[in-house]
């Protein structure tokens, strides 16, 4: 929508448009999870719906779903207009474009997006997309997660780089049949993306009846309206921070179990420059990407996205400043350099596939540099996220099955941390239990919290979560993940967080404790994986917790009564109480102990 004039649109008409966009965009979405076949979009929620205009500013993105699928929707359109141009190549009325290129906006090649043009007359105004992640994509082993030997782009699976897979409503036959002769479980997957595609349809179809209540002026007018109001937004939040240069450096594992020292425990750095009402990120210092190993970030759809939710949420936190429009004029105020060929920016033919939990460490890490700007407004350390892709032959046919184990948040000031959460730009659910169970060869033998794990501080670490996976048929497996070698970090006095861990338990009692990443394994009938999750950070001086929470988590059993007089210095009476005199000897207080704000109300 490049108009050359704006007619005036009254800031209620401005409203009212962008709330039936972001209502659009959550049908969109809704539809789509009702239409998927695979758990990972019809329960994880692991998709993105939004519309764009025709220049690929987002105007809207279903509130409901991953930001990291949702975000990265207008990249997307920019890098189809560029490739469509470079071919010399038209979109008409009734296409409908596949894309999924790491280096052309797409998050990695997994999430595959379906973009529907969206017409005015002749002239293309907007565009109705969604994302998705699938469980194959045509990769060198089973499964679309944990392809972490992957040397290149290339191994990564099939590249569609702006494919059309309707012409002019036509469907293009053999697009089909490529894809159904060249990814296992194919039903499943092209089952997906022909839901994609019909929830695509239908954002265009409510798009153009709006067209017809508003008019085109109208309605770009207001989709203007909106973006600059949320411009203005972000510009108030940011000249609201001290002026300053704000860093950070934080580390992922990488591959722990290599002898190559250029492949683990790599920097990621980041430098916020406030200056007014814009912010410069920069990521110089970040480690050099890795050329034949999956983990560096497309700067445009993991890194970018990462960057952005990050200040978004801290800078107009919805439980402060209510609702938010998240569309292009957010962005504006924000600048990211990252050097050429570093993890966050790499050099194609790098791969990328295993990108997910570097991308969330470096939201964490733009996250800590803000706590030196704003306090009160972050968490600590969060405890980063698993996936494994279980897989394995039945009669001849592939099964495939990701589940994404979660992470913690670190506490935050005023309340203890969230436990056993997807963690920033994740927002994926869990699988319900049953569901699994039901379908696939896999039994669930444990769920539960972490106990007794705990990133002390006046406000604590989320808790992580115990996961249990049983095979009941041979199979396979391959893992990737982060926070192994690097506890979460603990904030203002708080305590670090505790490390994940993941161990394979064989029928005959052997115990194999496996890195964060595991390319493709055979597993055997009655293995056991057992993912135990991290502790996010502690927020505050342990010393300063309210005794009374301190003695309500052990009387929870998330705690033992050891780890509330070691790491807090509370002492619990034997009827579960606190030991008030005992307790304030141990803190070291005066005959009265300090007033402690207590923890938020727990619901």
């Amino acid at each position: 929508m490049n108009i050359q004039s704006k007619p005036s649109v009254d800031p209620v008409t401005v409203a009212v448009i962008q709330g039936a966009l972001e209502n659009i965009a959550v049908e969109m979405g809704y539809r789509l999870m009702r239409m998927s076949y695979s758990s990972i979009i019809r329960e994880s929620e692991d998709f993105g719906a939004g519309l764009v205009d025709a220049s690929g500013r987002g105007l809207a993105e279903s509130a409901q779903s991953t930001p990291l699928q949702s975000g990265p929707i207008p990249g997307y359109i920019h890098g189809i207009n560029k490739i469509l141009s470079k071919r010399g190549e038209i979109v008409r009325p009734g296409d409908v474009i596949m894309h999924n290129d790491a280096y052309s906006g797409a998050s990695h090649g997994p999430d595959v997006a379906f973009m529907v043009p969206i017409f005015h007359g002749e002239r293309l105004i907007a565009w109705a997309g969604t994302t998705a992640h699938h469980l194959d994509i045509g990769a060198l082993t089973p499964g679309s997660c944990g392809i972490v030997d992957a040397i290149d782009a290339y191994a990564e699976g099939l590249q569609f780089k702006a494919i059309k897979v309707y012409d002019q409503g036509k469907k293009v036959d053999p697009v089909w049949h490529i894809l159904r002769d060249n990814i296992r479980v194919s039903d499943m997957v092209v089952g997906d993306m022909e839901a994609q595609i019909a929830a695509a349809r239908i954002g265009a179809k409510r798009f153009e009846e709006l067209l017809v209540r508003y008019g085109v002026e109208t309605l770009e007018a207001a989709c203007e309206g909106a973006m600059d109001h949320a411009e203005r937004l972000m510009r108030g939040a940011i000249a609201k921070l001290p002026d300053g240069d704000y860093s950070a450096t934080t580390y992922i594992d990488g591959f722990l179990d290599s002898s190559d020292p250029k492949k683990k425990e790599l920097p990621i750095c980041v430098t916020l420059r406030v200056r007014g009402d814009e912010i410069e990120v920069d990521l110089e210092g970040t480690a050099d990407q890795v050329d034949d190993a999956p983990i560096n970030m497309p700067l445009v759809g993991t890194a970018d996205i990462a960057i952005w939710l990050t200040i978004r949420s801290v800078l107009l936190d919805t439980a402060v400043h209510g609702h938010i429009p998240v569309n292009d004029g957010l962005t504006r105020p924000i600048k990211i350099k990252a050097p050429h060929g570093c993890l966050a920016n790499p050099v194609f033919p790098a791969p990328t596939i295993a990108r997910f939990c570097p991308g969330n460490q470096l939201a964490d890490t733009v996250m800590k540099a803000l706590a030196q700007a704003m306090p009160h407004n972050v968490s600590a350390g969060i405890g980063n996220l698993k996936v494994i892709a279980f897989s394995g032959l039945n009669a001849g046919k592939h099964w495939v099955h990701m589940e994404i184990f979660e992470g913690s948040y670190g506490g935050r000031h005023g309340s203890d941390g969230m436990d056993a959460v997807d963690t920033l730009y994740a927002n994926t659910r869990n699988n319900p239990i049953e569901d699994i169970e039901t379908h696939l060869p896999l039994r669930v033998s444990r769920y539960e919290l972490r106990e007794d794990v705990v990133g002390a501080g006046k406000w604590r670490g989320g808790l992580g979560s115990v996961r249990e996976f049983e095979y009941l048929a041979d199979g396979g497996a391959s893992v990737e993940g982060e926070g192994h070698g690097f506890a979460p970090w603990g904030f203002d006095g708080g305590a670090s967080g505790r490390q994940a861990e993941l161990r394979l338990h064989t029928p005959s009692g052997a115990v194999r404790e496996l890195p964060s990443k595991v390319p493709h394994m055979r597993i055997a009938k009655g293995d056991r994986f057992r993912c135990l999750g991290p502790a996010g950070g502690g927020y505050g001086d342990p010393m300063t917790r309210d005794p009374q929470a301190v003695a309500d988590d052990v009387l929870d059993g998330l705690i033992s009564v050891a780890t509330a007089e070691d790491a807090f210095g509370v002492v619990i009476a034997s009827d579960g109480s606190v030991d008030a005199a005992a307790t304030a000897a141990k803190r070291g207080y005066p005959s009265t102990p300090p007033t402690v704000i207590p923890a938020a109300p727990r619901t």
